[in-house]
């Protein structure tokens, strides 16, 4: 069953001077001449992205789009009118946002968080601004100390609200925020906790040892970088050391701890040193 808006897993059924149809137990689709890869041949089998052509009519592309349907995506937008808006999501034929799904008139060259859908009337790829409607945290599909997907939705007075697996919402207190970020950026998180209203608190990074490891590999990879010694020590600036590491001070501190007690590095009075 092929579907819409998604990159699908076919096989070259007949080809024609305009290019390959591709087997979808139908009427197949078809893959223009311009798509098609070098030494492609009728048996092949072939990853490609599928949704309408202005006709209406399903068509392959080996363009990779930079959404499908479902997923959310930061995308700049290239032309408005009354009846919607168009934006550019990596293929030839823009993506479509309903006037309806818009939050404010959509302005060509402006970016705006989008998240992707069939519309069900027409049953093309198209895009909705209003993500809020999309999610939910009535079955939470998580719990604490999971490893989550995270994308910046929106700045608040507290943080981050960002959104959890593309399913939840959740909020980024601005006291764990350690590094710069921009609205649609995707990160690798965890749920630090759920509260009774169902309400996620959330952390970048991993949790726990992993966590650890990883800022120890930071600091480990700077001291060979700069010959084995580092001027930074737990009297050392947050602000520096975050310029520096990329990491808190806590995560900072924690890191050296370990390595300490690995007996990987030693402490000095102005810094640290590889052992």
């Amino acid at each position: 069953m092929v579907q819409v808006g998604r990159i699908n897993h076919l096989q070259v059924a007949r080809k024609q001077d305009f290019g390959f149809y591709l087997a979808d137990g139908k009427d197949d689709i078809l893959l223009p001449k311009r798509f098609v890869p070098d030494q492609l041949k009728v048996g092949d089998w072939l990853d490609v992205f599928v949704y309408h052509d202005s006709e209406g009519r399903l068509i392959a592309t080996t363009q990779t789009p930079k959404a499908q349907v479902d997923e959310i995506a930061l995308l700049t937008c290239v032309s408005s009118a009354g009846v919607g808006a168009f934006l550019d999501w990596g293929l030839m034929k823009d993506l479509f946002v309903p006037a309806s799904k818009q939050i404010s008139k959509m302005l060509p060259g402006k970016t705006y968080l989008v998240k992707l859908y069939i519309d069900e009337q027409t049953g093309r790829v198209a895009a909705t601004e209003k993500i809020d409607q999309t999610l939910q945290n009535t079955d939470l599909t998580v719990a604490e100390r999971d490893k989550v997907e995270l994308i910046i939705y929106r700045k608040t007075e507290l943080g981050y609200e960002v959104i959890v697996n593309k399913v939840h919402k959740a909020l980024l207190h601005q006291n764990n925020v350690f590094k710069p970020l921009k609205i649609g950026d995707i990160h690798t998180g965890f749920v630090h906790k759920i509260r009774e209203d169902n309400k996620i608190d959330v952390q970048l990074g991993e949790m726990g040892a992993e966590r650890i490891q990883g800022d120890a590999a930071v600091v480990l990879a700077a001291l060979e970088k700069n010959g084995g010694t580092l001027p930074y020590h737990d009297k050392t600036a947050p602000e520096t050391i975050y310029q520096v590491f990329g990491l808190s001070k806590k995560a900072f501190k924690m890191a050296v701890g370990g390595l300490y007690k690995a007996k990987k590095i030693v402490l000095l009075d102005d810094g640290i040193k590889l052992a």
